[in-house]
């Protein structure tokens, strides 16, 4: 026994560190930590318990004469505040962090055991994309990981945070769990290279250029969240945590909150302008309702026509969607609806209500966003919202215009309350245009046509674009105060907290993607 001990003992300690002092050297360089030096910040000190720790490959014929313990990455569970979370951490210090047979069963393991159990999946990926020594298995290996992936859906949240290179195929992964973070500067994230794509079309692109945290956070918007260091994005996925269930099946945390349910939200009184042309900022008048002004932005560097994120009322967790005036008039384009779709979409399977803040102009017109597809991007938003069955709050500020007033869960599309403030516009379209449609042919006889307009416009925004028709046919359930908007969040909240609707049985929708 006393020699198996110490056998044990030995091979534990090789786990710990299997990559060689240069390799680990060079991490450091970079400003990068090693696999469970991330680990140990992420989790709650002393909760980590491994799995599979001395794990090595079988691919002898392959020419991988060595045979580290762990196969490159480090798998199993922990707590974060408290709460049971499973990860896994490429060690880029052991065969560049790429993927082979073993490396992959274990992971299959650690994902296994988060859907049975019910538990988040925190994947920290640093890693050189598959091990070309073991060939189409490595392939393969990718393939029951999409797959579980694709399994967890829906089921338990997944997080992947990019803490290096993530190339070819295993990017896929990331791209199907509910968030990915990103480091600035020495995260990267690409299907190919910038060689290669220098090689195929001619294009010379840098590294960061073509897949960093910048890139895919304000162009591809692949980033959902970016931090400057490793240790302040694992700051924010624990951050993150707070907010989530652990599974679908269970309701979000609660945290004791000391901001009065019953205060006014006097700042709200004067944020709208007197000009319906000038913006103003959303985001303040998010920050107003919800507990304490907090607010965590989702995908703050993309798509700026509209506001997507998680805060809290009365100390429950709820997801945020709402137009931004301050950036293209808070229109929805091709983006803003993929954007929110996907947001609205992870709050309704993870049971985290949906207050929407409304003031649209309408969809952004254009060659270039019809033939990219703005009917079916936008369908998706329409979707998403059509289908969803948490408490669902929309408050119209101002503009709420044509069809984008209906897809931005309007009371028809399944809102269970709506509110109007007093300068709300409800109309299928501004009284400039449509007076400019409807007495086309008076305009044109009419002696003076600019005073005439002027009247014309001023006759359709009294009787159309206010929010009081709409209230008369139940459209909106309240015009109100904007100084009351709290209140009457906190108490639409209260009430549906017991809300229960269940969907038509089927396999699946076919969602507009």
């Amino acid at each position: 026994m006393a020699d198996r001990l110490r056998d044990l003992a030995e091979r534990k300690s090789q786990a710990l560190q299997p990559g060689t002092e240069r390799a680990i050297k060079r991490q450091h360089e970079k400003g990068k930590m090693l696999a469970r030096e991330r680990l140990d910040y992420l989790l709650d000190p002393g909760s980590f318990n491994e799995i599979d720790m001395l794990a090595r490959h079988r691919a002898h014929e392959a020419g991988l004469t060595e045979r580290p313990y762990t196969d490159g990455v480090v798998t199993g569970w922990g707590t974060v505040d408290g709460r049971k979370v499973f990860v896994f951490s490429q060690d880029f210090t052991v065969f560049g962090g790429a993927l082979g047979e073993v490396f992959a069963e274990k992971i299959h393991k650690v994902m296994d055991l988060a859907e049975s159990v019910g538990a988040p999946l925190i994947t920290l990926n640093d890693g050189a994309g598959a091990r070309i020594q073991e060939g189409v298995v490595s392939l393969a290996s990718y393939g029951g990981i999409f797959r579980r992936n694709v399994r967890a859906s829906g089921v338990i949240p997944q997080i992947s945070v990019i803490m290096g290179p993530c190339a070819g195929g295993a990017v896929y992964s990331p791209a199907m769990t509910d968030f990915i973070f990103m480091v600035r500067d020495t995260s990267h994230l690409f299907i190919t290279g910038p060689d290669v794509v220098k090689t195929v079309t001619g294009e010379e692109v840098t590294l960061e250029e073509l897949g960093g945290a910048v890139s895919h956070s304000s162009k591809s918007g692949v980033a959902t969240f970016v931090a400057d260091d490793e240790k302040s994005v694992l700051d924010e996925v624990r951050y993150l945590l707070g907010f989530l269930p652990s599974n679908n099946l269970e309701a979000p945390p609660v945290v004791e909150s000391v901001d009065d349910p019953d205060r006014d939200c006097p700042s709200l009184a004067s944020i709208i302008p007197e000009s319906t042309n000038m913006p103003y900022d959303m985001r303040a008048v998010v920050t107003e309702v919800l507990d304490d002004g907090e607010f965590m932005e989702y995908h703050a560097n993309w798509a700026h026509s509209i506001l997507c994120g998680f805060g809290r009322v009365e100390g429950h967790p709820v997801g945020v969607v709402g137009n931004q005036p301050m950036a293209l008039a808070g229109v929805l384009d091709i983006d803003s609806s993929e954007k929110a779709a996907r947001f609205v979409r992870f709050c309704d399977a993870f049971n985290i209500p949906i207050l929407t803040f409304v003031d649209v102009p309408g969809f952004l017109p254009g060659v270039d966003q019809e033939h990219g597809g703005i009917i079916r991007h936008g369908a998706k938003l329409l979707y998403a919202y059509c289908e969803a069955t948490v408490p669902r709050i929309q408050i119209i500020t101002r503009k709420a215009y044509g069809g984008a007033y209906v897809v931005m869960d309007s009371k028809s599309v399944g809102s269970d309350l709506s509110f109007a403030w007093p300068t709300a516009e409800l109309a299928v379209m501004g009284p400039q245009g449509a007076v400019e449609i409807i007495y086309r042919r008076e305009l044109q006889q009419a002696a003076d046509p600019v005073a005439r307009r002027e009247e014309l416009v001023e006759q359709y925004a009294e009787k159309y674009a206010n929010p009081f028709a709409a209230a008369e046919r139940g459209y909106v359930d309240d015009v109100i105060d904007p100084v009351d908007t709290r209140r009457k969040v906190v108490a639409g909240l209260r009430m549906l907290r017991s809300k229960r609707e269940q969907l038509p049985k089927r396999k699946h929708g076919n969602v507009p993607l």
